[in-house]
């Protein structure tokens, strides 16, 4: 059985994966997914394109991931599943762009402006 290698990125965060067939191990930086993301709403968003494609438990995944917050390396983990499911079976296409998992999502924290105190914030305006 042939490894397969995706990569997936949301703001600032890298994962890279690394799937084969087995019994549903989801390996994060060397320690399980549940202890790695202990919120139950980053685990559901991790195991949705596998359970969207009905093969949860299938398939062994040891990912590295890098950069950004929790939220955004679950994203990024989310996006490198969806492509590894795509690349092992096409038919999965439909059924993961439909819901918006193939998208990578482009949205990036604004940079900070000079002559202001963040991006947008201005410094309070006095007349006098």
């Amino acid at each position: 059985m042939e490894i397969t290698n995706t990569l997936g990125r949301r703001k600032t965060a890298v994962a890279r994966i690394y799937m084969k067939k087995g019994s549903g191990v989801i390996t994060v930086n060397g320690r399980d997914y549940k202890e790695y993301f202990p919120l139950a709403t980053l685990q559901y968003v991790i195991t949705q394109p596998l359970k969207l494609a009905e093969v949860d438990g299938e398939y062994d995944i040891k990912v590295n991931l890098d950069g950004g917050g929790i939220a955004g390396q679950a994203e990024a983990l989310r996006l490198a599943i969806s492509r590894a499911l795509v690349e092992i079976n096409p038919e999965y296409r439909p059924l993961l762009k439909v819901k918006g998992l193939l998208r990578r999502d482009p949205r990036m924290v604004e940079r900070k402006k000079p002559g202001q105190p963040k991006a947008r914030k201005r410094f309070q305006f006095s007349k006098r």
